[in-house]
């Protein structure tokens, strides 16, 4: 039976492969530790896992999800309530919010709802790898932007050619960034406002690591004057809150793109289960703690794999966002082939940075989201048997 054309553009996912190379290597009795996936270990704060228990046993909510191409009133009142109180944003829950099963279906759903067939839209590289699939199943043609270590992994907007933005329909941009890491500053937003107005360009703004930033101010795109007039951000309880299985985010932003993303929903699924969105209404009006407890967490584990990688050679200074490092391989190697070294040697699994597009190559990404004690054992056996890398 043959299948779509438009699956052949699509390589196999990242994230699937990993996994598989995992169960491989634990099938043959290795003791693989994975610092490839960013998975949080930790468990999701007590207090909504009782909301969402309270939630599911009332029959009412056993049914279709209440509004179900936007979200509940309540869940939307709740994002604009935590929009205003951590990044001093104003949204319209009526116009201006729609509840996501996670962040990735937004970037899927804006695709849908705004690229057409033929039109090419701009991708950052290296990225996210999600972003490319939703662009070929809208029919369009992503068109990498590079973003290099000496510009703090933010694409030079100027350098793009002229022809080349005015003939691209959108842009995907993700910081705090995976997989580098970098951070945006309100400088770097306000000319990415101003060079979408001027190109005619809707930005797709996925901000999911929001809050994941290490001595520098949360940020959100719609703190730039005029964000809403060009674009929106796509975000996601995942990772403030321990909750990646739950699978609840949201678009905030322009209320004609909110709307393209929701009449998109409205053909392709029934919303979120209403119980996880008085979850999440719970982590998004109490949760602050459980966000700085992770944050006291990461940057901990952050610290140590620092001071593995320094004792064994490496010079750099890391990027101040998300739970990833970014880490340029030894010299001699391939972002793949010091993966494997890593996997032969040290039975440690990290995610090759070719794998998010050319300008990946020539690092590699570790995760922070791993039990202490393996992350500890992790370290430990990299330092006993990756003495004597050289670099550049």
């Amino acid at each position: 039976m043959d299948t779509a054309e438009r699956l052949k553009k699509i390589p196999p996912y990242l994230f699937m492969t990993l996994r598989n190379k995992i169960s491989e290597a634990r099938a043959r009795g290795v003791d693989v530790i994975s610092l490839a996936i960013g998975d949080p270990v930790e468990p999701t704060p007590d207090p909504v896992i009782e909301a969402l228990h309270t939630a599911a046993k009332d029959p009412e909510n056993h049914r279709y999800p209440t509004d179900e191409e936007w979200g509940m009133r309540a869940f939307r009142e709740a994002v604009a309530r935590w929009y205003a109180r951590r990044y001093e944003v104003a949204l319209d829950p009526a116009r201006e919010i729609v509840a996501l099963i996670g962040s990735k279906e937004g970037c899927h759903h804006f695709a849908l709802g705004m690229v057409n067939p033929g039109e090419t839209v701009l991708v950052t590289d290296p990225g996210y790898p999600g972003y490319k699939p939703s662009i070929w199943f809208a029919g369009g043609e992503p068109v990498p932007v590079a973003m290099r270590p000496e510009d703090g992994f933010l694409p030079r907007l100027a350098d793009i050619p002229s022809d080349t933005a005015r003939k691209a329909r959108a842009f995907y941009l993700n910081y705090p960034n995976n997989p580098t890491g970098a951070v945006a500053t309100p400088a770097f937003l306000a000319e990415l406002v101003e060079f979408a107005r001027a190109y005619d360009i809707a930005v797709c703004y996925d901000n999911p690591y929001s809050e994941m930033v290490f001595g520098v101010d949360r940020l959100s795109f719609l703190n730039a004057p005029g964000a809403k007039d060009v674009g929106v951000e796509l975000n996601s309880l995942s990772k403030p809150f321990n909750m990646t299985g739950w699978r609840i985010g949201m678009a905030c932003g322009n209320p004609d793109i909110v709307k393209a993303i929701a009449t998109v929903k409205a053909n392709t699924d029934s919303g979120v289960f209403n119980a996880v969105q008085y979850a999440g209404i719970e982590a998004l009006d109490n949760g602050d703690a459980c966000t700085a407890r992770m944050l006291e967490i990461y940057g901990a584990r952050r610290d140590k794999v620092l001071a593995a990688l320094r004792d064994l050679g490496w010079t750099y200074d890391p990027p101040k966002g998300t739970f990833y490092l970014w880490v340029p391989v030894p010299a001699g190697h391939t972002s793949a082939s010091f993966c494997d070294h890593m996997l032969e040697s040290c039975a440690v699994v990290l995610a090759p940075g070719a794998a998010y597009g050319v300008n990946g190559e020539g690092f590699v990404r570790f995760s922070l989201t791993v039990a202490d004690d393996r992350l500890d054992e992790a370290l430990a056996r990299m330092r006993k048997n990756l003495a004597g890398l050289k670099f550049d």
